[in-house]
């Protein structure tokens, strides 16, 4: 892999996509601390150390520390990510929709609406933050002095609109900066942007962790990754190939087609998408519950806000599983894969084109989908694992403020790591073989 990394040193024009893609990362760095206008830091430092293994921590970490400096960029590029899920999840179900994506030039179409769809999103997702934070605060004192829709006063619409034009701004300037890489760097531009967010911030929560306990949270955090990301790998390039046979056709004296070739199915074709859903879902009631007063309201902020106690793990451990296989399902529908095997000549051996074959292929993926599901879910609670671990190992009083090791990276930032790496490395290897090197993975 070395000998591949210099070769791919030594092409100018890689070399030029290479560095270009590390120029834009540190562009990237250096907004997540541009702290938006207003944030008073006093009351965002003492919200994030009252939350040292929280909610917020993971926001936090899955941003590259942008949350925690509160940053113009602190919402990333989620609100991209959330407006394509659900283009993606509306496109089988309005006909015009679905009819755009089918025309020449459609897909760029739905792309652009994707676009349109992350402003709003954008802002939505500011203010929906700013509320989490407020709804956590253990001081009188605001978060952003000014912020509130309360417009009675001047002061109060001007900051609030300021607050969320520059938020919004952020997000689509993170945009910006992924597509830059897409066009002339090396990988997907969204993804690598989400990667260095979640690498950016492990030195300084790998320090923290290590902190106590030293010895058992170094062995943890080695024997967590080291496991995790081998299984990651596993199963996110596990497929079940499904034989494919292609009738022969005869024109003149020429015979076309024929020949024999399969379709990949993925094990776990969701990817990190149904961790993100249970992780909205699953905090949605601290959130709620924040508004309210009373000793109901305490308890359910206690048990979903905290990401601690066995309901909030196996609540989201269910929650994951039931995403994947709905998630699943709507990727497949949207494949149309017996419909393009019929249009195209193909047909599975023994099974009938059409309908039958739709229905083969939905039973192989229910069944893979399983394997997936059950290993998102045993990711997602990973941590609370690691928990009752410090526990039993530590003593009871190892819990509450203790570091957990499996949140230096956590689940789901393993899987986008790991996901990206594969495909970055991808790319370059098709990159060095066009060019008669080896390539990295062999």
């Amino acid at each position: 892999m070395l000998e591949a990394l210099r070769n791919a040193f030594r092409l100018p024009d890689l070399r030029r996509k290479m560095l270009y893609t590390g120029l834009i990362l540190i562009i990237y760095q250096f907004a997540a601390h541009v702290t938006v206008p207003g944030v008073n830091r006093s009351v965002l430092d003492q919200l994030f150390s009252d939350d040292e293994a929280g909610f917020l921590s993971v926001l936090n970490l899955l941003s590259g520390g942008a949350v925690s400096n509160f940053s113009v960029i602190a919402n990333g590029v989620y609100p991209y990510i959330t407006a394509s899920i659900i283009l993606q999840l509306l496109v089988p179900i309005i006909p015009r929709l679905e009819a755009i994506s089918k025309e020449p030039g459609g897909r760029e179409k739905i792309n652009q609406f994707t676009y349109y769809l992350a402003i709003p999103m954008a802002a939505l997702q500011s203010i929906g933050q700013i509320n989490i934070f407020e709804s956590q605060l253990n001081t009188t004192e605001p978060l952003i002095n000014g912020f509130g829709f309360n417009f009675s006063g001047g002061d109060s619409i001007l900051t609030t609109t300021s607050v969320i034009v520059t938020m919004t701004a952020g997000t689509m300037f993170a945009i910006w900066l992924g597509e830059l890489i897409s066009e002339q760097g090396i990988g997907n531009g969204i993804s690598i942007i989400i990667f260095a967010g979640i690498v950016a911030n492990v030195p300084a929560n790998l320090y923290r962790t290590l902190q106590t306990h030293f010895i058992f949270n170094l062995v943890s955090f080695a024997a967590l990754t080291l496991i995790t990301v081998v299984v990651i790998v596993i199963i996110q390039e596990g497929t079940r190939r499904i034989p494919v046979q292609y009738g022969k056709r005869v024109r003149g004296r020429k015979m076309y087609g024929g020949g024999a070739t399969h379709v990949p199915l993925k094990v776990n074709t969701a990817g990190m998408i149904p961790l993100i859903f249970a992780q909205s879902i699953v905090t949605f009631p601290a959130i709620v519950a924040g508004f309210f007063s009373g000793n109901t309201a305490v308890r359910i902020q206690d048990t979903f806000g905290n990401q601690q106690g066995f309901i909030y793990w196996f609540v989201y451990f269910w929650l994951v599983v039931g995403f994947t296989y709905f998630y699943t399902g709507v990727m497949i529908q949207n494949q149309a894969l017996a419909e393009t095997l019929q249009k195209n000549g193909g047909f599975i051996p023994g099974i009938r084109p059409g309908r039958r074959t739709q229905e083969y292929i939905n039973r192989i993926v229910n069944r893979i989908t399983m394997v997936g599901a059950v290993f998102l879910g045993a990711v997602a609670v990973l941590p609370g694992v690691m928990q009752v671990i410090q526990r039993i190992v530590l003593g009871q009083a190892a819990g509450g403020g203790n570091p957990n090791p499996a949140l230096v990276i956590s689940s789901a930032g393993l899987i986008i790591v790991v996901g990206v790496v594969i495909d970055t490395m991808r790319q370059l290897e098709a990159q060095l073989l066009m060019r008669n090197y080896d390539g990295f993975m062999r």
